[in-house]
């Protein structure tokens, strides 16, 4: 009978590692919700305390480029990840890629904004700006962390 409890006492720390492994695989995703989260708590702050009406007649709500911002990140992310576990050495082309992309389709969702003739034009922009290097920042890091992961495993070996 201890036999078979030290069995199940293994099979039960093999699944705890393997939740572990896959926690640590998709950490990136945790981080960049919480920084996410956190910048767009502190923006929506920012305008409360500013109290301008100017900030509430954008083409696009605030939440909405966060939104779309956010998405892209994590399928960016979910793309690199799965391209590091495929083969890393394409991680940095692939990213390079997607950022050119994700660049594309963000012009296509400011040039609205940009012949919109609102008169808070400049502040639009400006924010748009500022979310859309905070989101290239963030993936650029974690892209860096993934390719010196890589020669870590490469120093190892």
């Amino acid at each position: 009978m201890p036999f078979t409890t030290l069995i199940g006492f293994l099979k039960k720390s093999i699944n705890l590692h393997k939740i572990k492994m896959a926690l640590k695989k998709y950490q990136p995703l945790l981080e960049i919700s919480l920084i996410s989260i956190s910048v767009y708590a502190l923006h929506k702050l920012f305008f409360f305390l500013n109290e301008n009406n100017k900030f509430h007649n954008f083409y696009f709500p605030i939440e909405v480029i966060y939104l779309f911002f956010f998405g892209c990140s994590i399928i960016i992310l979910l793309i690199l990840i799965k391209v590091k576990e495929k083969n890393i050495d394409n991680v940095g082309s692939v990213f390079l890629l997607v950022t050119c992309i994700k660049m594309a389709i963000s012009y296509a969702l400011l040039y609205p904004i940009i012949h919109s003739g609102n008169q808070n034009v400049k502040t639009e922009k400006f924010d748009f700006f500022i979310i859309f290097a905070l989101f290239l920042a963030i993936e650029t890091i974690v892209t860096i962390r993934i390719l010196n992961n890589k020669q870590k495993i490469t120093k190892n070996t």
